[in-house]
């Protein structure tokens, strides 16, 4: 069960189907991991279809809030094999846009520890792409010029902020900074969707930073 889930206002956009593409795509990764998340935007779609169904605005019912309510008391079903076939470890969304296994993606090699791979969504907005950082490595301290999303897929990685595993679900906004470090046993791939380029900040990496584009679509 994943530690990190997207808050309210991303599941909410997310039932409603208002999330720009590539956001959505990684919300719609992250419910691969998280019961939780998936009986929240279920519920959430239930309310969604019931206020289109009444005729005139008006308040939400007791009888539609009580159905709400009643789905997120629901027992977690035993198994999901919709989401999470056995022995299949990549989102479904994943699979679709990879056309493959991450072996078969071209991987961009941007320091000795840290590789990126660009996925097409279709979004002319945001970046879609998967961060490939060693067992051990450091991806170098870094600031956000826009928002950005980061969910984990395999291994984990920490921060000053805390530790990281498969289907931690991250959101930081313009101006924040950190440094992700994977774990020693494992190397770690994240999804990352940014609207914005980063912003190295060590002096070792600055030189990077008027290279650096936003490569969405």
């Amino acid at each position: 069960m994943p530690s990190y889930h997207p808050d309210i206002d991303f599941l909410t956009a997310h039932a409603a189907g208002s999330l720009p593409l590539a956001q959505g795509a990684c919300v719609a990764a992250h419910l691969n991991y998280c019961h939780e998340c998936r009986r929240t935007v279920s519920a959430l779609q239930d309310v969604g279809a019931a206020l289109f169904e009444q005729v005139a605005p008006q308040p939400v019912s007791e009888q539609v809030l009580d159905r709400v309510l009643a789905r997120l008391d629901e027992a977690p079903p035993l198994h999901f094999a919709n989401h999470h076939p056995a022995g299949e470890k990549t989102p479904a969304i994943l699979q679709r846009l990879m056309s493959g296994d991450f072996a078969d993606l071209v991987w961009k090699k941007v320091t000795r520890t840290l590789s990126i791979s660009y996925l097409k969504t279709g979004d002319p907005g945001h970046e879609f792409a998967l961060y490939h950082i060693r067992a051990g490595g450091r991806i170098p301290l870094h600031g956000h010029r826009g928002d950005e999303i980061t969910l984990v897929l395999q291994g984990g990685f920490s921060d000053a902020d805390g530790d990281y595993h498969a289907g931690d679900f991250l959101f930081r906004r313009a101006g924040e900074e950190h440094a992700p470090t994977a774990l020693q046993s494992e190397d770690c791939i994240c999804l990352g969707v940014l609207d914005a380029p980063l912003r190295f900040r060590g002096w070792a990496y600055r030189w990077m930073n008027p290279f650096l584009r936003l490569q969405p679509g």
